[in-house]
């Protein structure tokens, strides 16, 4: 079966996450997850995770229908993290529509729709309101 891989900070870990891993671990037998570098989450999203990258690692390997977790330092070195791993496939929310279609040359490139109404940032501005 397939090698999967798919890429994110998941940082304060909801319902849309777990429901986006096991939908990409539907695709294949086994689930590569990038877990984005806290120096990555700032320059991307202009502000550090709530946990510690160590933490987002624990709390990923510990997911039954996750097989391996690595650290991913740069959104330019995607390619690289695909052949590195052997992933078949790519699977990313559809939030990442039509940004790694390039990709499709060393792997199968899905984006799987989002969980309706829940995002990091939702949460995040729903713990600071309630403060």
């Amino acid at each position: 079966m397939s090698r999967i891989i798919t890429f994110g900070t998941f940082d304060v870990l909801h319902i849309g996450h777990i429901r986006l891993l096991k939908r990409a671990k539907s695709f294949g037998s086994h689930l590569i997850v990038g877990v984005s570098s806290d120096e990555l989450n700032v320059s991307k999203k202009g502000r550090a995770p709530v946990y510690p990258l160590n933490s987002r690692l624990e709390i990923l390997s510990s997911l039954r229908f996750v097989d391996d977790v690595f650290v991913e330092d740069s959104l330019e070195l995607k390619a690289e993290y695909i052949k590195s791993t052997n992933a078949d496939i790519l699977v990313m929310g559809d939030d990442w529509q039509g940004r790694f279609d390039h990709l499709n040359e060393y792997c199968k490139v899905v984006y799987l729709p989002r969980t309706p109404s829940i995002s990091t940032t939702e949460v995040i501005e729903i713990i600071k309101e309630s403060m």
